[in-house]
């Protein structure tokens, strides 16, 4: 069974809450794609299945419940644990975590809050926010914000598509191409002026 049909199974099995749990294990594994999730729970909204109210409400919490999963995550283990962890599984790349990382580092709060429209850091960048113990309240604020945008986009063009809601996932798969490849240049430039920034062994030990 691919992730897809379990994915439709949930929906059949518990309506708008089974969308609601798809996504908060999307926050959690990835691979599973909310790009796939969303338009699928949308054009369930169409064909009357279940309420587009409740799917975005339901889809909305699971991001969030997700999100704070993986804040919990990086506030307990830190960044050395979580790094070795995120080693061991076999649905991570480590280098994903430490590009999320030093994007976080660079923008703070905007990383969270635009994280969240961004594949594979939209899932990511609870991590470092829960390492830097980012203020709950600010964290959670800005999660919902994003997430709800997010969601309610794919979910929209779902329930506009009706049964051709998979055309959302060949859009998405090229702005997906694009944005990772800019955020990758983004991360290298900010390393390398981190480097470059830094003082030589010389300068430091150079009397004041």
């Amino acid at each position: 069974m691919s992730a897809i049909d379990w994915v439709h199974g949930l929906m059949d099995t518990l309506g708008a809450p089974g969308a609601g749990v798809a996504i908060a294990l999307e926050n959690l594994f990835p691979p599973i794609p909310s790009e796939a999730i969303l338009p699928l729970a949308g054009f369930a909204a169409s064909a009357g299945r279940m309420s587009l109210l409740a799917v975005l409400l339901w889809t909305t919490a699971g991001s969030v419940v997700g999100a704070l999963a993986l804040y919990g995550v990086g506030a307990l283990l830190g960044r050395d644990r979580t790094v070795a962890l995120a080693a061991r599984l076999p649905l991570l790349k480590v280098s994903d975590v430490e590009r999320t990382e030093a994007w976080f580092l660079r923008h703070g709060t905007k990383a969270v809050f635009f994280g969240r429209m961004i594949p594979v850091f939209r899932s990511l960048v609870s991590i470092p926010a829960g390492v830097e113990r980012m203020p709950l309240p600010v964290f959670l604020a800005l999660t919902t914000l994003g997430s709800a945008l997010w969601n309610t986009a794919f979910v929209l063009a779902g329930h506009a598509l009706g049964a051709n809601w998979a055309q959302v996932t060949d859009v998405v798969s090229a702005y997906s191409k694009v944005v990772l490849g800019a955020a990758a240049l983004a991360v290298a430039a900010f390393v390398a002026l981190r480097l470059l920034r830094r003082p030589s062994s010389t300068e430091a030990s150079e009397p004041s």
